[in-house]
């Protein structure tokens, strides 16, 4: 008959990486306050044109910092074996976009915003009289 130590069991569920958001455990990547996780053999899913989808999906949720996460995130792919490439880079600026200012550390606009066409300014113009110069 096998026994399980309890220190096992406890060096088992230890997380390997961890910040003030994600844990990152044997089977994936967790986010502390919300509980969503990425199965570990989901983290370097590509979308058709090359890009990483986590990225790009955890972009669109208003909880997710992206400093916290990109450091979660390329910690595990590090722990996991998994390469990074130049689409990682564009993939998380594509998904978070620039920092435009702001004290806070996840201060970040998404691209779309910032090239969102304004629409075209529509008041009236008033003509102005022209003034003849003098010679």
């Amino acid at each position: 008959m096998e026994t399980t130590r309890l220190e096992d069991v406890a060096a088992e569920a230890a997380p390997l990486f961890e910040n003030r958001d994600w844990r990152l455990h044997a089977d994936g990547l967790e986010h502390r306050d919300t509980g969503y996780f990425i199965d570990r053999d989901a983290l370097a899913a590509r979308r058709p044109d090359g890009h990483w989808e986590w990225p790009l999906h955890l972009s669109e949720k208003s909880w997710c910092g992206v400093r916290s996460f990109r450091e979660a995130f390329s910690a595990a792919l590090g722990a996991f074996g998994i390469a990074p490439d130049r689409k990682l880079t564009l993939s998380f600026a594509l998904g978070f976009g620039t920092r435009v200012g702001g004290a806070a550390p996840d201060a970040f606009v998404p691209l779309a915003d910032l090239v969102r066409l304004r629409a075209p300014d529509l008041r009236p113009v008033v003509a102005r009289p022209l003034v003849a110069a003098s010679a």
